[in-house]
C-alpha cells in the first residue's frame, strides 16, 4: 500500500471508530439489550439513526424561533 493511501485509509477509520466510540459511550450502546442477530442490529440501527438525527439538528439553523 502507497503512503498516501494508507494515511488516507487511516483517516477514514478513524472516523468510523470516532462514531462507534460515540455510540458506545453517549449512547450507552456498550450492551445491547435486545436478543439474537435481528434484535442487534434492529437495536444498532436504532441508535445509528438517533444519532444522525442529533448531528442533523445541529445543521439546521433555529430560524423564526424567538424568545417569549
Amino acid at each position: 500500500m502507497k503512503i498516501e493511501e494508507g494515511q488516507t485509509s487511516k483517516r477514514q477509520r478513524k472516523k468510523v471508530e470516532m462514531l462507534f466510540a460515540h455510540l458506545n459511550r453517549i449512547l450507552k450502546l456498550d450492551r445491547l439489550r435486545l436478543r439474537g442477530p435481528n434484535g442487534a442490529r434492529d437495536e444498532f440501527h436504532l441508535a445509528a439513526t438517533a444519532q444522525n438525527l442529533r448531528k442533523m439538528v445541529k445543521l439546521i439553523p433555529m430560524l423564526g424561533l424567538k424568545p417569549a
